[in-house]
């Protein structure tokens, strides 16, 4: 059981080091709200990932990945809500902000207190960017497809087949809350820089057109496939 564990931890853990949608929405709520912000999506999207583990466990990610009418909706709705996020982005951000507004802006403090933000991109709290990080997961099926693909890999002989899959849920979950942390701690050390106005538009735009890209990219495989 050990080494299995220990081996799935090690394929989940590259897996998860890979940028993705979770990834560029903890560093986009990052630059928002500070460090907080960022560790509040990061933990979202870890619930999220959880939620799927044990929804693979009882069959409902096979039952979405055979049901191709199920699968396709969650994977629309999925990049509807990137587009979503992307769109609000690029449109909070759509002109340079006035020059009070900018001069409002500052680096978190030594706390990973926000420090304010422009009056159009608006604060972030906590509660909303946790919610972000677990719709963005939630709305993900390639979360699920890879618990159904990948964990039967790994599952040891001789164990109930629900614990062992809860428990590699349950792994991947804390390995999935670790990397974003630690996403965040390092975002963290340049959130002094990344906070300057025109940093901070810039850096807004691009990652809304990111995740724009990523939802239509998202959406057109679903209609082609």
């Amino acid at each position: 059981m050990t080494a299995a564990v220990a081996g799935f931890a090690l394929f989940a853990l590259l897996v998860t080091m890979a940028p993705g949608p979770d990834t560029l929405l903890v560093l986009r709520n990052c630059v928002r709200g500070g460090r907080r912000t960022g560790a509040a999506t990061a933990v979202g999207a870890a619930f999220g990932s959880l939620a799927w583990a044990v929804a693979a466990a009882f069959g409902l990610a096979a039952a979405l990945q055979r049901w191709d009418a199920a699968f396709t909706a969650v994977r629309l709705v999925g990049a509807a809500y990137l587009v979503v996020l992307g769109g609000q982005a690029l449109w909070a951000h759509r002109r340079p902000a006035p020059a009070a507004a900018c001069d409002r802006v500052a680096g978190a403090d030594e706390t990973g207190q926000a420090a304010p933000v422009p009056e159009e991109a608006g604060p972030l709290a906590p509660v909303r960017a946790f919610r972000q990080g677990l719709l963005s997961c939630l709305l993900n099926p390639k979360v699920g497809i890879f618990f159904v693909a990948v964990v039967p890999q790994f599952l040891p002989e001789g164990h109930s087949v629900l614990g062992a899959t809860l428990l590699l849920g349950a792994v991947d979950a804390l390995i999935a809350a670790g990397w974003l942390l630690l996403v965040v701690g390092c975002a963290g050390r340049v959130l002094r820089r990344l906070r300057q106005p025109r940093v901070q538009r810039n850096l807004e735009r691009a990652t809304g057109g990111v995740l724009i890209a990523l939802g239509t990219v998202t959406a057109a495989e679903t209609v082609s496939a």
